[in-house]
């Protein structure tokens, strides 16, 4: 039996350095210019401070200890304590000022992507995994602060570093400075040819960590068909592979990264013995003093940080460039179902339907899956829909509702085009219940409300009797307090949908649609909410999709649908005495 092994690299994959991508990233820095300007302020005078210790150093042994200064030792010694402390200072400003300002770009990131992403279109969803899209969010707006928080002002840090300690060793002996500097080709060629295999490990390494938790998420979430059909040792066959590729994929990198690293710091360490070779012999022919060559060794090993600081900083932004892709990407995509401007509000309706010539496919290259449908609903009529799996009833009922918009043809309710309303007052006459309705993480009564929040307690209490929710509220302690936990697992099945059913019948809407909103119950629960049914349809014009034949025959239009089409069209008796196509599924 094949499975997915999952391969989730494209979460994790970099990108080459891309300027446009940077420059939308710094519209949101923008908002905060002042702030991050006081960072880079206190990071240069940090980088000052920092810079100017050797020399003290240098100072406190040729002018103070070589001298028996104490006088001077004294001076030197407090300043370059308080240097220490003043850096400290303003280590812990520059660290609390961009962590703080880099989460509130986080939020603003984060909560425009979320926002965003509720307005878009349901195809947009159809061909995306959930967990790419959370991914969107959660780790993609990571890497961005990342970046943010430590990667742009680390790159300005120490750019300005290197700069300083060049400039510095230069300004001491140019000769020795160009002797130290002999040994940066070696390093170049060794980082340049290391840095993109490390790189790639990494990336690897990553790559099959996700495959790990992908394989986790599905065991999880398929935790009872796994053990109902006894798969738990090809299970766990499959994680040891995954597991393994980890594990081998983690220790090439370290072995990649622990071999380089090094050879840099030997690198680093041949400078150092050059400048220690000549600077000695020019200490002893008294030609530089001993703080001198202190101070000059302490600059050069302090050179190679910076260095090293660089390249890792560089691969955060290449694998921020990936997220920032993907992430604009998202915001970048227009919904496809959207308010025209001069779309008005939808006034309340009687809840007349008229379809004219209606067909839709579900892209461009696709088929259509409906072709020309054409009907008429008056208000207060229940319309049940019928047919095959696949011929086309929920396609209906989604466009009526504008998830999709039709390709041809127009939909009008009590005369008005749905696309000329807005999305937000056409729904709100609107009510559905799915097969496998969806309940909230909070109580009872927090998804009761969840379409009309402001509804009194007593149309509250009202839906939720019409529907026998206070029967097996009243079975927990708290009552409508009770949590009912994610997607409403502390519920029965039969539970859940009266939940759903409380929740459309408190928010009145005018036009009800059922999609198969009954299959999933048992006979007992069924008859409970075919009881409710009478309450909750009455005076209310409703699409009814179902198989089950006491659910459609009492409605008052019965629509076959088959192909895309509406082959038959009336009441059950009418269609049976047909003898056609519903005759036959009855």
């Amino acid at each position: 039996m094949s499975q997915v092994e999952w391969d989730s690299g494209e979460e994790i994959e970099e990108k080459p350095f891309n300027r446009v991508y940077l420059k939308r990233l710094f519209r949101y820095v923008l908002p905060y210019r002042r702030v991050m300007a006081a960072v880079i302020v206190i990071v240069l005078l940090n980088m000052a401070l920092s810079l100017a210790e050797p020399l003290l150093v240098r100072y406190i042994i040729d002018d103070g200890i070589l001298n028996r200064d104490y006088r001077l030792i004294n001076l030197l010694g407090a300043i370059l304590l308080g240097s220490k402390a003043a850096g400290w200072l303003l280590g812990y400003l520059h660290t609390k000022m961009i962590n703080f300002t880099g989460q509130r770009i986080l939020f603003d990131l984060r909560q425009q992507l979320f926002n965003h992403l509720q307005t878009l279109s349901f195809r947009f969803f159809d061909g995306r995994p959930a967990g790419k899209i959370m991914s969107r969010i959660t780790n993609d707006t990571n890497a961005i602060g990342e970046l943010i928080n430590g990667g742009l002002i680390t790159m300005v840090m120490e750019f300005t570093h290197l700069a300083g300690i060049v400039a510095i060793l230069l300004w001491m002996d140019w000769k020795l400075a160009l002797m130290s500097f002999v040994t940066l080709p070696l390093l170049y060629l060794i980082v340049g040819l290391m840095q993109p295999k490390i790189e790639g490990s990494w990336s690897h390494s990553r790559k099959t960590m996700s495959a790990i938790n992908g394989n986790l998420n599905e065991t999880i979430q398929g935790i009872r068909v796994i053990q109902a059909f006894s798969r738990q040792k090809e299970n766990n066959r499959r994680f040891e592979r995954l597991n393994a590729r980890n594990k081998n994929a983690f220790m090439r990198a370290i072995t990649l990264e622990s071999t380089v690293w090094p050879s840099v710091e030997m690198i680093g360490m041949i400078g150092t013995c050059i400048v220690l070779w000549f600077g000695a012999q020019a200490v002893l022919d008294g030609d530089l003093t001993l703080g001198f060559i202190m101070a000059f060794i302490n600059y050069l090993w302090r050179f190679w940080g910076p260095l090293s600081a660089l390249s890792k900083v560089y691969s955060q932004v290449l694998s921020a460039m990936a997220s920032a892709e993907r992430i604009f990407e998202i915001l970048d995509t227009e919904p496809e179902v959207k308010d025209r401007q001069d779309a008005k509000d939808m006034k309340r309706i009687r809840g007349e339907v008229v379809f004219e010539d209606v067909s839709f496919r579900y892209g461009e290259e696709k088929p259509d899956v409906l072709h020309g449908v054409n009907l008429r609903i008056r208000p207060g009529q229940r319309v049940a829909l019928v047919g095959p799996t696949g011929a086309g009833k929920s396609t209906i009922v989604n466009l009526l509702m504008r998830f999709y918009d039709a390709t041809g043809g127009r939909i009008l309710i009590d005369g008005q085009d749905v696309k000329a309303v807005t999305l937000e007052s056409l729904r709100r006459q609107m009510g559905i219940v799915l097969q496998d309705s969806f309940i909230f993480s909070g109580t009872i009564e927090d998804n009761l409300r969840y379409g009309n929040e402001d509804a009194p307690d007593e149309a509250l209490r009202q839906a939720a009797e019409s529907v026998r929710i206070d029967k097996f509220a009243a079975q927990f302690p708290d009552g409508f307090g009770t949590q009912v936990e994610e997607r409403g697992s502390k519920l029965s099945v039969g539970q859940r949908q009266l939940l759903a059913f409380g929740r459309v019948l408190l928010s009145d809407p005018r036009i009800l649609i059922l999609d198969e909103a009954t299959s999933s119950v048992d006979t007992e629960t069924e008859q409970h909410i075919q009881a409710a049914l009478q309450t909750v349809l009455e005076g209310r014009t409703a699409f009814i999709i179902a198989h089950r034949l006491s659910t459609i025959r009492d409605a008052d239009v019965i629509l076959v649908v088959k192909d895309g089409r509406i082959a038959e069209q009336g009441s059950h008796d009418e269609l049976l005495k047909q003898g056609g196509l519903y005759r036959s599924c009855t």
